[in-house]
């Protein structure tokens, strides 16, 4: 499998981790080290426990991931590092109302430990 190929695959499973609100298997896809830009956050996320500290709390209030849709993908490989930007169409519940959002973001990928992790992510409106 081309490293193309393999960072299209590790970004076809973090998408469809998300889009199963699978939340072991999608943080398994991140570095610890990960950091992390939502556009609906005041403030980054400067790490992996971060983040996840935040969807904890976001699940308690009711939020839930009930479809994600990737589209217009593209990677670019820097060596060990790859940048994968795409279009995602995003069907949430969150405090029981249920929300369709569409956006582009920009997942960057460290090959490490013989896969590749997502390191950064910066989701836009």
């Amino acid at each position: 499998m081309s490293r193309k190929a393999e960072v299209l695959k590790a970004a076809a499973g973090l998408v469809d981790a998300f889009a199963h609100n699978d939340t072991p298997r999608y943080f398994a896809c991140f570095s610890e080290d990960a950091t992390f830009v939502f556009h609906t956050l005041a403030q980054p996320l400067l790490s992996r426990a971060a983040y996840q500290a935040v969807w904890q709390q976001w699940q308690a209030e009711g939020f839930a991931v009930l479809d994600c849709r990737s589209s217009n993908g593209h990677v670019s490989l820097q060596g060990d590092v790859a940048i994968f930007i795409h279009d995602v169409a995003t069907h949430l519940r969150v405090a029981g109302e249920e929300q369709h959002l569409n956006e582009r973001e920009t997942i960057v990928f460290r090959h490490q430990d013989g896969r590749w992790l997502a390191c950064h992510e910066h989701l836009s409106a």
